[in-house]
């Protein structure tokens, strides 16, 4: 090629390069102004024990009770099941460390849009707002629902499950719109009754069941299958059941005292549920033998049925969907927040922060409440689990390894909480959901396509609606 097209070419080259620069240096500069003329501060009036709450809320769910079948399927063995929920509780208590590191630095509102927006870039925020919404609250509070509408129907079988989905969405995203205080209260509520019920069940599970079950099983060689690919393959599962760990992470401008009590409860939250993983765990191997649970999605129910006796079901749906209530609640609390963050910040979306008194995010819940029932109308329940996974993955991924880049970009920035086991800790749990990532993309090409497809929807939309640079 003629020299002349070269210098051209790099000379063309390098002032789109730098012409982005200054849009994206702009953006910041904005967005920046832009949180200093948001007249829509929350008043901080959710406890730190409220905060621990929504992170034993957002992840005890359906998860639990539905896993183990599935990992029993891959691995056949009860030692190496418990090892496997042992893992992902250690895994998600990492992650939990490390946003605890982040949110007690910047206690506000949104979780991943407000941490990514700070550490990398107001579109890299914008993004990671547009993936909760679409995946990280509208699709599981779907999910959520039509789990709820299917064990009420077989407790009470008065209104068609989809319809019993909508009107629980609706009534507690009108308890959480009307007073923020109503929300907490509500959510403290259902969740302790939600620990009473499952400790309740893991109390009798062990009883009545035969520990031989577990300490006895010599049929397998527990290391080795530990290192198997069918082991690695359960932890999706795994991981999927612990997804909620950063709860409290979107309530951080409405917690009292964030830098003191997010800490605690991001940190608490996972540990608590972590020990009622492996109760629950317990009570699943010890209840019946592992054939009778490998590959049944209703792994809970079969456990019940195996320790109390036939007459059992309806009174476990109705447990269920008691937890599920509590679930419901913890992710239609959390998820407007994020949103009411992004209509500070942009202009078009202005509307979703509005707020009267003490009241919520009202408008930014009616939205996320309009989402989530049309998904109820046109996707199966299976389709929305394998679609949350990878972009969630992406998301929280990117705030860990923030903590090593704020780290080096503001070494002498006030931390009222430093991430314990630093650098090992975030560092594993990096490499855990980089490992998930690639997996998805090599098993599950479709589902990492619409996921990615879901993230270059995001960047298309932040294009549009960007505040405008003066001219």
């Amino acid at each position: 090629m003629h020299p002349i097209f070269n210098v051209s070419f790099g000379t063309f080259t390098r002032e789109i390069y730098v012409e982005i620069q200054k849009t994206f240096m702009q953006d910041a500069v904005i967005q920046e102004n832009q949180e200093t003329e948001c007249t829509a501060e929350p008043k901080r009036v959710i406890s730190g024990f409220t905060a621990t709450m929504i992170v034993v809320a957002s992840m005890v769910g359906t998860g639990v009770f539905t896993t183990t079948g599935f990992l029993l399927e891959e691995t056949p063995s009860a030692p190496v099941v418990l090892w496997a929920w042992l893992i992902g509780g250690i895994v998600a208590f990492f992650g939990a460390l490390a946003y605890a590191e982040l949110v007690a630095m910047y206690p506000k509102n949104g979780g991943e849009y407000q941490l990514l927006s700070k550490i990398y870039h107001p579109a890299v925020g914008f993004v990671a707002g547009w993936v909760s919404l679409i995946v990280g609250f509208s699709a599981p509070i779907a999910s959520a629902a039509m789990a709820f509408g299917a064990y009420a129907d077989n407790c009470i079988p008065i209104l068609n499950p989809s319809w019993l989905a909508i009107i629980i969405i609706l009534l507690l995203s009108t308890i959480h719109a009307a007073k923020v205080t109503w929300g907490s209260m509500f959510q403290n509520v259902f969740t302790v009754l939600k620990i009473l019920l499952v400790g309740s069940f893991i109390i009798g599970g062990l009883t009545l069941g035969d520990s031989s079950r577990i300490i006895h099983e010599t049929a397998t060689d527990t290391g080795l299958m530990m290192l198997s690919p069918a082991f690695a393959i359960g932890l999706i599962y795994v991981t999927y059941a612990y997804t909620g760990w950063n709860g409290s992470a979107y309530l951080a401008g409405e917690i009292k005292n964030p830098k003191k009590a997010l800490p605690k409860a991001l940190a608490l939250g996972t540990a608590i549920v972590t020990l009622i993983y492996l109760g629950l765990n317990a009570v699943f191997l010890s209840a019946a033998p592992i054939d009778q649970l490998s590959g049944q999605i209703e792994v809970g129910s079969v456990a019940a049925t195996a320790l109390f006796g036939n007459g059992i079901g309806q009174i476990f749906s109705a447990v269920i969907a008691l937890l599920l209530v509590s679930s419901l609640s913890a992710m239609i609390m959390a998820g407007p927040r994020i949103y009411q963050s992004m209509g500070c910040d942009y202009p078009a979306f202005r509307l979703l922060s509005k707020r009267v008194g003490d009241s919520g995010p009202f408008y930014a819940i009616a939205l996320q409440a309009l989402i989530a029932i049309g998904m109820i109308f046109t996707a199966s329940f299976d389709q929305l689990i394998m679609y949350m996974g990878f972009t969630l993955s992406v998301s929280s991924a990117m705030a860990v390894l923030g903590v090593f880049i704020m780290r080096r970009r503001a070494p002498k920035a006030e931390r009222p909480y430093k991430c314990w086991g630093y650098p090992v800790t975030p560092t594993l749990f990096i490499l855990l959901s980089l490992w998930m990532i690639i997996f998805t993309i090599i098993q599950n090409p479709m589902v990492a396509l619409a996921g990615a497809g879901t993230i270059l929807a995001g960047v298309i939309l932040y294009f549009i609606v960007r505040p405008k640079t003066a001219k």
